[in-house]
């Protein structure tokens, strides 16, 4: 396992000639999770009333081209968000998820959907990352600039945490589009 480390870490080396950066944030082209590489799948810009509120970036271990393909395959996933706002309050954070489950899932107000917004205690700043690593077995870990926040095992939870950024009524159509790697 080691070796296969070393030579993908040599390999992202090697790709950081192709490196991307959004709204000045150097998005990975691939993340290590569960022993296993995603690969950026997309990513784009959240905005709220014309204003950046961060670089969201969505990573699977295949490319996943529409909606559909998102809620339906079966493998780990990561929504990464890199604030580039001064502060986000969690107040607003929170309130954008509930926004979202009660617009494109059945989760909305559910113990799952309660426990996962208890996880955000604390405003986001520039230049943090929060990481919603979605598992397979429906495992959802929530990091904030690597410190996990919170634990929940639950397939509806992300479901609807997917139904959020690619649902009929995502949060930002621009972002939805950006993370399935179209022209936003």
């Amino acid at each position: 396992m080691r070796a296969i480390l070393l030579a993908f870490a040599l390999f992202l080396v090697c790709q950081d000639v192709f490196a991307l950066e959004v709204a000045g944030v150097h998005v990975e082209q691939a993340i290590a999770v569960n022993n296993q590489f995603l690969k950026l799948n997309g990513c784009g810009i959240r905005k709220k009333f014309f204003v950046k509120v961060y670089v969201g970036s969505f990573y699977a271990a295949k490319h996943l081209a529409t909606p559909l393909d998102v809620l339906q395959d079966n493998g780990d996933k990561l929504i990464r968000m890199n604030f580039v706002h001064s502060r986000v309050q969690k107040e607003k954070i929170i309130e954008a998820f509930e926004n979202g489950f009660a617009a494109n899932s059945l989760i909305a107000g559910s113990e799952e959907a309660r426990k996962f917004l208890s996880f955000f205690t604390a405003d986001f700043i520039k230049g943090d990352t929060v990481d919603l690593q979605l598992g397979a077995d429906g495992t959802v870990v929530v990091r904030q600039n690597g410190k996990t926040l919170g634990t929940i095992k639950s397939v509806r939870l992300v479901r609807g945490i997917l139904s959020i950024y690619f649902g009929e009524k995502p949060a930002d159509e621009g972002l939805k589009e950006g993370m399935l790697g179209r022209e936003s």
